[in-house]
C-alpha cells in the first residue's frame, strides 16, 4: 500500500458527474439488520470499505452465512432471526466504531461467550454507556481492563442476556449507542422501551435506523424529540433492500465544485434521502453556490463564496470538508456544536485544525467546535490519521 500521495493543485474548474459507491453507515446497518432477520436478505449497493469488511467477517464469525460480490456490489444475508448462531467469537474490529456498537448490541442476544476489541485507537473510545444500557436490560457485559470504558468488551450470554425491559442511554457521545440498542430490541423478548438522556447528536443517522427498520418491517414507537422510544418483541423480515451512495463521500465532490467555481452533479441522492449528510449542499448554498435538487440527483455550481456560522451537529461527518471550504471564503467560518466528533476514529477537531495550520490556515479550536480564518495554503506533508 502507498504511504503518501503526491496531490496537485488543480487550476481549471472541477466539473462532471458522479454516482459515489454505496453508504458506509447504511451498509453496516443493513448488515446488522439482514442477520437479525428471518431469513435471507438480498443487499444492492453495499459498500467495500474497511468497516464494512470488518462487519463482514465478524458477521461470518459469529456463524452468519454471508455471501458477498465485491465486484456486482451485493451480499446476501441469511439471517437466523434473532438467533447468534455461534457459542463463541473473539471479534477483532479494527477502528470501525459502527462496528463494536451496533455488535455489541447483537452479541448481547446470544447465549454464548464473546469478546469484541479494536486497535489501540478503539481502546480510546469509551462503550460505557452503551454497555451500561445493555446490562440494565438483561445482558452480563464487562471490560476486560479494570476501571475502563472502553474496549475490550466480554459479553458472557450464559449469564445473562440482552431480554428487553427499561434504559436510559447518553445522547450526547454518539448517536451509533442509540441505533445499535433500536435494531437489537425487537429481538429482545420482552420489548424494551428507552428514554434518551440530554441533547441527541447527529440525529439524522437515528432517522436513517428507523426508516430502515420500518422496511424490515419494524414498528418503533418515539416521540417527536427522539427523546423516548417503544420497541415491542418483534420479528425482522428479510427483504430486497437497496443501499443508496454514501452522502459523506459525496461531500468531497460538491466541496470541490464550491472551491472552484465549478459545477458537480452526484447522482443516485435526492432532499429525501435517508442520510442527513445530504445537507452538507444546504451549508454550500449558504456561503453562496448554487444548488439544484432533482428527483435522484443534487447539483452544487460554485461562485464566491462567504464565511458562515453554523451548526453541523447533525451532519458532523461533513464538517471537516466543509472546514476546507472555508479557506477559500471571503471571510471566517465558525462550526460549533460539533463536540462530539472529539470521540471519532480520532480527535476530528484537533486534527482538522493541526493539519490546516500545517498548511499555512489560521484555525483554531473550541471545546466544541473550530473556527477557519481563509487565506493561501502553502505545499504540506498531511497527516491523514487513518481515520476514513
Amino acid at each position: 500500500m502507498t504511504s503518501s500521495i503526491c496531490i496537485s493543485p488543480v487550476s481549471t474548474p472541477v466539473t462532471g458527474a458522479i454516482r459515489p459507491p454505496g453508504s458506509k453507515s447504511i451498509t453496516n446497518r443493513a448488515l446488522i439488520l439482514a442477520a437479525l432477520a428471518d431469513g435471507n436478505t438480498y443487499l444492492t449497493g453495499v459498500l467495500d470499505s474497511e468497516d464494512t469488511r470488518v462487519m463482514v467477517d465478524s458477521l461470518r464469525r459469529l456463524g452468519f452465512d454471508v455471501q458477498q460480490d465485491l465486484r456486482g456490489c451485493t451480499c446476501v444475508v441469511a439471517g437466523r432471526g434473532g438467533r447468534i448462531p455461534a457459542e463463541s467469537a473473539d471479534l477483532w474490529l479494527q477502528n470501525s466504531g459502527t462496528s463494536i456498537r451496533f455488535l455489541t448490541a447483537l452479541c448481547a442476544l446470544g447465549t454464548g461467550k464473546y469478546r469484541l476489541d479494536g486497535i489501540a485507537r478503539m481502546r480510546q473510545r469509551p462503550i460505557g454507556d452503551l454497555v451500561r444500557s445493555l446490562t440494565a436490560l438483561g445482558a452480563h457485559i464487562s471490560f476486560e481492563q479494570p476501571d475502563s470504558d472502553c474496549p475490550p468488551v466480554l459479553i458472557d450470554g450464559i449469564c445473562g442476556r440482552f431480554t428487553g425491559g427499561q434504559a436510559s442511554i447518553a445522547g450526547n457521545i454518539s448517536s451509533q449507542f442509540l441505533s445499535a440498542l433500536l435494531m437489537s430490541a425487537p429481538c429482545a423478548a420482552a420489548g424494551v422501551e428507552l428514554t434518551v438522556d440530554g441533547e441527541l447528536v447527529s440525529q439524522p443517522y437515528v432517522s436513517m435506523t428507523l426508516r430502515m427498520m420500518e422496511a424490515f418491517g419494524i414498528a418503533c414507537e418515539s416521540d417527536p424529540a427522539f427523546s423516548h422510544f417503544r420497541i415491542p418483541h418483534q420479528t425482522l423480515r428479510a427483504c430486497d433492500y437497496d443501499i443508496e451512495p454514501d452522502a459523506s463521500a459525496a461531500s468531497y465532490f460538491l466541496a470541490a465544485a464550491a472551491m472552484t467555481r465549478g459545477e458537480v452533479t452526484v447522482e443516485g441522492l435526492s432532499r429525501d434521502a435517508l442520510q442527513g449528510d445530504v445537507r452538507f449542499a444546504d451549508a454550500l448554498e449558504q456561503m453562496g453556490c448554487t444548488v439544484t435538487w432533482q428527483p435522484r440527483s443534487v447539483t452544487v455550481r460554485g461562485a464566491a463564496l462567504r464565511g458562515i456560522e453554523i451548526d453541523m451537529n447533525a451532519i458532523s461527518d461533513t464538517a471537516q470538508t466543509l472546514a476546507v471550504v472555508a479557506t477559500v471564503a471571503s471571510s471566517p467560518t465558525t462550526i460549533r456544536n460539533v463536540g462530539h466528533m472529539r470521540h471519532k476514529e480520532t480527535d476530528r477537531i484537533s486534527a482538522v485544525v493541526t493539519e490546516l495550520n500545517r498548511c499555512g490556515i489560521q484555525a483554531r479550536e473550541s471545546g466544541d467546535g473550530l473556527t477557519i480564518v481563509p487565506g493561501r495554503p502553502h505545499p504540506a506533508a498531511v497527516h491523514t490519521y487513518d481515520d476514513h
